[in-house]
């Protein structure tokens, strides 16, 4: 039996040629079938059945749009073969055998079964009723046997196909799941960079710009110390330049490498309040609890949080004096920063507000949170609550209010 393909990868034209081609064949095959005698041994072409094999073959052409459609027709074709006394034949009965493979392809399994066995069912009764012959005739039993074998082969061709397009669907997935990762993980690389840069350049380069401030005053009214506000300019400059160098080669070094340099921590708050002295910034630090080692990530966001909000006073606030206040707690660790304000209202410039966004970040990226407002009574103030371990879990009952009072 000529199983005739009515899909392909060369084209549509390439396609609608084998296909006319195979039921070309298909019909040539039917019409000889038909017209062998094989008790005689001769041939006996009869115009029923040309014409019987021609309606039965062309419908083939549609069977893909309309596949039950054209199993009916065909079997009405192999009833009046039947009818009509022709020989019965997996060669007579192609365009029905050809038609159930079709169903079976594409309907489901039990669709396909059932027209299978309905069409076996037509064609075996028409026989044995016109014929008058036993049902178990082995001329019934192998019409049934080629009815069922084709529905066989259509369906495990159609779970092929299923198979091998759920394959195609999860590996596709999977592609785009790598690339939307990959542009997450880029992403977020690029904001790690931005944040850790604007917190090392805002924080160095608003010092430098108040030193500078204060050599030019010191110009005009001492003079004699004019060299130590260029010292602290110069000295700030090469902590900036010795951060940036620092941070640079980290991002450089692969995954599997520890950094050389030890990146800045709650150790290092000491030296920074001296640089925002020396700047003219006055900043009382209290600190409550045991101040014990924090994991890296933990200390490296607290020590940012307390630099940004302390240059961030310092450019927008226009106070000479702030507060720090550190809280060590045994889950986490309380970081408050806060002034009374001054001359100058704390409203961002447009187009600012890096620093609040990164300190933000850095809270949450290590599992905390982070509140920046005005004080009630004047002033703003930023409270962040980090866990001393990133992600624990923490009891936050014992927290602040988002509202300040």
């Amino acid at each position: 039996m000529p199983v005739i393909n009515g899909g392909g990868s060369k084209g549509p034209a390439r396609t609608r040629t084998v296909g006319v081609l195979g039921v070309a064949l298909l019909f040539v095959l039917s019409v000889t079938a038909a017209s062998i005698d094989p008790h005689q041994d001769e041939v006996d072409l009869r115009w029923p059945a040309v014409v019987l094999a021609a309606v039965g073959s062309s419908a083939l052409l549609r069977r893909h749009r309309n596949p039950l459609g054209v199993l009916a027709l065909t079997v009405g074709c192999g009833v009046f073969f039947e009818v009509l006394g022709f020989r019965e034949s997996p060669l007579v009965m192609g365009p029905v055998l050809v038609s159930v493979y079709t169903v079976a392809v594409h309907t489901d399994r039990r669709t396909g079964w059932i027209a299978a066995v309905v069409s076996a069912a037509v064609l075996v009764g028409t026989a044995t009723v016109w014929a008058s012959q036993e049902w178990l005739d082995p001329d019934k039993v192998a019409m049934l046997a080629w009815t069922a074998l084709p529905t066989a082969i259509g369906d495990a061709v159609r779970s092929r196909r299923a198979y091998v397009a759920a394959v195609e669907e999860r590996a596709e997935h999977a592609e785009r799941t790598r690339e939307q990762e990959a542009r997450q993980r880029v992403a977020a690389e690029r904001v790690r960079i931005a944040r850790e840069l604007h917190d090392i350049v805002a924080h160095h380069i608003a010092l430098i710009n108040a030193q500078a401030g204060v050599a030019v005053h010191l110009v005009e009214r001492r003079p004699e110390r004019i060299v130590t506000a260029l010292e602290d300019i110069r000295d700030t400059s090469r902590s900036a330049l010795d951060e940036l160098r620092a941070t640079v080669r980290l991002l450089r070094q692969s995954d599997d490498t520890v950094p050389r340099d030890p990146m800045p921590g709650l150790a290092q708050v000491p030296d920074l309040l001296a640089s925002f002295e020396r700047a003219g910034l006055v900043v009382k630090h209290t600190q409550e609890g045991t101040a014990e080692p924090l994991e890296p990530a933990v200390d490296l966001a607290a020590y940012r949080i307390v630099q940004e909000s302390l240059t961030n006073v310092h450019k927008h606030a226009g106070a000479d004096c702030a507060r720090l206040f550190l809280r060590y707690h045994p889950e986490w660790l309380t970081i408050t920063v806060e002034n009374d304000g001054g001359a100058r209202s704390h409203q961002p410039r447009p187009g600012a507000g890096h620093g609040l966004i990164g300190m933000h970040e850095r809270a949450a990226a290590i599992g905390g949170r982070l509140h920046a407002g005005p004080r009630a009574d004047g002033g703003f103030a930023v409270r962040a609550e980090l866990p001393r371990r990133p992600g624990s879990a923490r009891d936050r009952t014992h927290g602040y209010s988002e509202t300040w009072v």
